[in-house]
């Protein structure tokens, strides 16, 4: 088994790799597998694996042309404290999607990275 088979992956279409790699790493708790090209770096968390396609890249140009936009899938990263992981993060500067939304499975938000891809920081239920 190959060493990229230990990873879920998600590819988010951007359009600067760079400023993807750094809000990922720097908010979310990632670190840059690779950075071959301006065009593409992965970063992961976990087995869970995010590639970051610049509009250069092979899996940009493989996007049809009338998807354009970021749809309601997100990646979901689970944290143990919302309430100062969303304080971290507004004091950072770091603009939330969502209010803070609770149910029985436990409290969420959403932000989006600088592309406007989606993603959702959930604090699971004790």
């Amino acid at each position: 088994m190959s060493d990229e088979s230990t990873f879920g992956s998600v590819r988010y279409v951007v359009d600067d790799v760079q400023a993807a790699v750094d809000f990922y790493t720097a908010h979310l708790g990632f670190t840059v597998r690779s950075h071959p090209a301006p065009a593409f770096a992965d970063v992961t968390r976990g087995a869970l694996r995010v590639l970051l396609s610049g509009p250069g890249s092979s899996g940009a140009r493989a996007t049809p042309p009338d998807i354009d936009r970021p749809g309601r899938n997100r990646i979901h990263l689970i944290v143990d404290d919302l309430d100062a992981a969303v304080e971290r993060l507004s004091a950072a500067g770091v603009p939330l999607l969502s209010d803070l939304v609770s149910g029985p499975g436990g409290k969420q938000v959403l932000l989006g990275d600088p592309d406007g891809n989606l993603v959702e920081l959930f604090e699971p239920a004790t």
